[in-house]
């Protein structure tokens, strides 16, 4: 599983790669996470706010910070 943060750096784009890497510690999953921080890449999957939250490719969060439960839901869904 592939999980990327979109974002340039911020304090909430941090927030959304620290929440990401406990939900992923936390259910056990394989995966690796992935801070996309070049405004090139993250204008590829369209987002136009950030944090963004990419999980296998498909933007699941964007414009805020998904909680650790969030994550793990999507997660669980992907």
């Amino acid at each position: 599983m592939k999980i990327q943060i979109l974002g340039t750096g911020c304090p909430k784009c941090r927030k959304t790669a620290e929440n990401a890497e406990e939900a992923v510690r936390d259910l056990g999953v394989e995966a690796t996470v992935e801070k996309v921080e070049r405004i090139a890449e993250i204008m590829k999957f369209n987002v136009m706010m950030t944090p963004g939250l990419v999980i296998n490719g498909d933007v699941k969060v964007s414009g805020k910070v998904p909680s650790v439960a969030e994550i793990k839901s999507l997660i669980e869904q992907a």
